[in-house]
């Protein structure tokens, strides 16, 4: 598999998986950006990633829609660090990433933000 892909398997899609870290993540912030993250232990260490961008703020689907590709394509390019972080761990991550401004931030800014949460990350491993 290419190491620059956002795979569905890489994506954090189950319900279960969603409240838990909801409710028992530990949050953090890096202007635009509040993250959770919810670790435990595990024989296959992986990285699950949910990407937000809440109707609050921005009423129209195409500046949602904007946003969240702005993020995803920073995450799936610099990703590289804490997958690798992961893997020689033995504990799987699941990261959620919330924008939380109320104006459109270049992808500059946003891809700035994302590589600092990732170190963050790659710390905690």
């Amino acid at each position: 598999m290419k190491p620059n892909t956002l795979a569905r398997h890489e994506r954090l899609r189950s319900l279960t998986s969603v409240r838990r870290l909801f409710q028992h993540g530990e949050a953090g912030f890096v202007y635009p950006f509040r993250y959770l993250i919810f670790t435990e232990k595990s024989t296959s260490p992986d990285v699950e990633v949910l990407f937000s961008v809440p109707k609050r703020y921005h009423k129209r689907a195409n500046r949602r829609n904007l946003l969240r590709r702005r993020t995803k394509e920073a995450y799936r390019l610099h990703k590289q660090v804490l997958v690798e972080a992961v893997k020689r761990g033995d504990s799987s991550f699941d990261v959620a990433l919330i924008y939380s401004a109320r104006e459109a931030l270049p992808y500059k800014t946003i891809k700035h933000a994302v590589v600092n949460i990732l170190a963050e990350l790659q710390k905690r491993c």
